[in-house]
């Protein structure tokens, strides 16, 4: 279903931006008119924003009284404070502690802490691939009642309400703009393995499977996808690469290999914009992920926790987050081509999408793993 929605996007922009044609009925924060006319948009955008934000009476008090939330995520520090400037305006009472970590961090770390009585955080964000673990668990609140829970995409959410998608993530290559001819670059992915434009160490790949292959998985069947591996390892001959998603692309910059898979549009499009050569391609079909935030079970600061996602899943919050790191809304209102930072790369593509199924990830890992280990990884 996901995939229909995001392949009518292109064609449905001007009847999304005409549907919100209305005027907001209340004074937007100050931080959120910046953030529109710092992206050419019209405050008409946010219209019913208000509508949104209307949350029990309770949660407010609870906030108020709690006086803090504490989130775990993978935005830079600066981003961050770029994107919950509207929030701070409208909710002054309630301090926003966030920590930047790394995947261990984000999505293992916490479990454990909360395994042993303890928490490191009150919403988590970014945990996809241990979203199994948290549910068998039972550490993850439910959402639904947030009237946030039903602005995203169908889909891109758990039906028990245990997370919702936080924003949506495109995962193909980067490239070295001095060193590959866009006319070179790969059509399919089935291209990479024919060319031998790309192997013995042309391409660096990182440890993350389920960023890209996962949602090839879904599409083409697991014999497709373990013939896929094979050939990648055997033929195609990659780098083996221990660096993080942001390093492996400063190494693309570096010219220490021509491509990067996986990488993501919009940390591709910020190295892009400060001049660096580096762009981003995608042959079809399009890997698409959705990025997961959820709230901690018992968590110290429930309400202003519950305040905090609702705000996030609304169009300003969604907004505000494209403004601080590019990255594609969520929202089912905001699915036009200004908020996508390579639209003419998934243009006419399939989409690839795939929900987060444990037993799919999992079989997926053994299989790569058994691959990676063996090339030199660890």
């Amino acid at each position: 279903m996901l995939g229909k929605w995001i392949g009518r996007l292109l064609i449905g922009s001007a009847l999304a931006v005409a549907a919100a044609s209305v005027a907001a009925a209340d004074p937007l924060p100050a931080a959120t008119a910046k953030i529109l006319k710092d992206l050419r948009l019209s405050p008409s955008l946010v219209a019913g924003v208000d509508r949104e934000l209307a949350v029990p009476k309770a949660w407010i008090d609870g906030a108020r009284q709690e006086g803090a939330v504490r989130i775990l995520g993978s935005w830079d520090v600066g981003q961050f404070n770029t994107m919950v400037a509207p929030f701070k305006e409208r909710y002054p009472f309630v301090k926003v502690e966030y920590s930047r970590g790394d995947f261990n961090a984000r999505a293992l770390r916490p479990l454990i802490a909360l395994q042993e009585g303890r928490y490191l955080t009150d919403v988590l964000t970014g945990f996809g691939g241990s979203t199994y673990h948290y549910q068998k668990a039972g550490a993850l609140e439910d959402l639904r009642p947030l009237p946030g829970f039903k602005n995203p995409l169908p889909g891109t959410g758990d039906p028990d309400g245990t997370w919702v998608g936080s924003r949506l993530r495109y995962w193909c290559m980067s490239y070295n703009t001095n060193l590959v001819k866009k006319e070179e670059l790969p059509r399919t992915w089935e291209d990479i393995l024919t060319d031998p434009r790309w192997r013995n160490g042309n391409i660096g790949v990182s440890n993350r499977p389920q960023l890209w292959l996962l949602m090839l998985w879904g599409e083409y069947g697991e014999k497709w996808t373990v013939d896929y591996i094979d050939k990648f390892f055997n033929v195609v001959k990659p780098q083996i690469r221990k660096e993080g998603q942001n390093a492996l692309q400063s190494l693309v910059i570096a010219g220490e290999f021509h491509l990067a898979i996986p990488a993501a549009d919009y940390r591709t499009k910020q190295y892009a914009d400060r001049g660096a050569p580096i762009s981003w391609h995608c042959p079809n079909p399009v890997p698409l992920a959705v990025s997961q935030i959820g709230i901690l079970k018992g968590n110290p600061h429930p309400n202003a926790a519950r305040v905090w996602v609702n705000w996030f899943l609304s169009k300003e919050g969604q907004i505000a987050q494209y403004r601080a790191d590019l990255a594609t809304p969520l929202h089912r209102d905001l699915q036009t081509p200004d908020f996508i930072p390579f639209p003419d790369e998934i243009a006419n593509h399939t989409i690839a999408s795939r929900e987060p199924e444990s037993e799919d990830v999992e079989r997926l890992n053994e299989i790569w793993t058994s691959y990676w280990t063996k090339a030199g990884g660890k």
